[in-house]
């Protein structure tokens, strides 16, 4: 077994503390990565806080980048050294449907994701990146584009593809007008890949002191959307809006803003999303979710990034810090995303 040391929660409500456990042997086809950045996810205060006796030791963290430290005996695709990105999948049934299709996100079987669940193939826990060296199949393994500030390019591999992919999926670009409700980690990214794409973008917010941010970012209107006259004034304008908010609130605004057929997609997940039917009858509207994405659709990002040089804002902190990201997340005080310096760890 391989010896890594990380950041887990080992009672249930107490803090992340300072882990040394193991890793599995490199298998033919596995990678071992050095981490040197993650980036910290909503996801990953929610499985913290939610997290039972059954689910401990939890080492969260599944978006990161890092170093190849050692190769299995078939892998072809990486050496030593390589600069390398891991998301928030590590496999999946290969069989399905949609894995055929390379949407492995959706995988029928349901994807293992890198921390939380089991190893497909021999059961043990899967603990994620807020650690010195993880180990993946190399399928699930993507090179990192020269040129990409690495702290930057970690959130890239959830929040980033996870904006990508409905972008791509419902075609967003040139002649379109799309919504992004929220300018945090997944919002900031949503308004730069539309951008890049060609489309114009509105920034829907609660805090009217968000909009020069957004309107540094790219965006090319922001609406305050606690303004019930201003959100009026956006029926039938939209294409498509990406819903990235996390807390419980009404869609039905967002949907009266689309234009017939339009869709909104949601990707901040709350735990309820009620809807007034209307709102959805009226212009044939489209509600939709979209996950992450799968193996395709996550390299296909990597190189639009390297292509246009997008990467997430990010303020990097010391792993050891990690207390000071889950409070900072918890209460809102972030701008872009918040990114642990493994390599500090490390070196501890």
């Amino acid at each position: 077994m391989r010896k890594t040391t990380g950041y887990a929660l080992l009672t249930p409500g107490g803090r992340l503390e300072p882990w040394a456990f193991e890793r599995r042997d490199l298998r033919p086809d596995d990678v071992a990565v050095r981490v040197t950045y993650c980036g910290v996810c909503h996801s990953d205060l929610h499985a913290v806080e939610g997290a039972t006796e059954a689910a401990l030791p939890l080492v969260p963290g599944h978006e990161f980048v890092g170093v190849v430290s050692a190769v299995g005996g078939e892998v072809t695709r990486f050496r030593v050294g390589d600069a390398v990105a891991v998301g928030n999948i590590v496999d999946s049934c290969g069989v399905c449907e949609h894995c055929r299709a390379g949407e492995e996100s959706y995988c029928r079987e349901f994807p293992t994701l890198t921390y939380g669940g089991v190893d497909r193939r021999d059961g043990r826990p899967q603990r994620g990146g807020y650690s010195s060296e993880y180990v993946a199949t190399e399928a699930f393994v993507y090179a990192l584009p020269p040129g990409l500030d690495p702290a930057g390019a970690a959130p890239l591999m959830c929040a980033g593809v996870t904006t990508w992919s409905p972008l791509r999926h419902w075609d967003a670009g040139p002649g379109d007008l799309v919504g992004v409700v929220g300018l945090g980690g997944l919002g900031h990214l949503a308004v730069k890949f539309a951008k890049a794409l060609g489309a114009r973008v509105a920034v829907f917010t609660t805090s009217p002191g968000k909009a020069q941010a957004a309107l540094e970012l790219g965006a090319d209107e922001v609406v305050v959307s606690s303004d019930a006259e201003a959100m009026a004034a956006q029926a039938y304008r939209f294409d498509l809006i990406l819903d990235t908010a996390s807390a419980k609130h009404d869609p039905s605004p967002f949907l009266r803003a689309l234009r017939m057929d339009g869709t909104l997609c949601m990707l901040g997940i709350p735990d309820r999303y009620e809807v007034n039917a209307l709102s959805l009858l009226l212009g044939r509207r489209n509600l939709s979710a979209s996950g992450s994405g799968g193996r395709r659709t996550t390299q296909e990002m990597l190189e639009f990034c390297a292509e246009h040089g997008i990467t997430a804002d990010v303020e990097v902190l010391p792993a050891a810090q990690v207390g000071t990201a889950f409070e900072r997340l918890a209460r809102g005080d972030v701008r872009g995303r918040l990114v642990l310096d493994m390599g500090a760890h490390a070196d501890a």
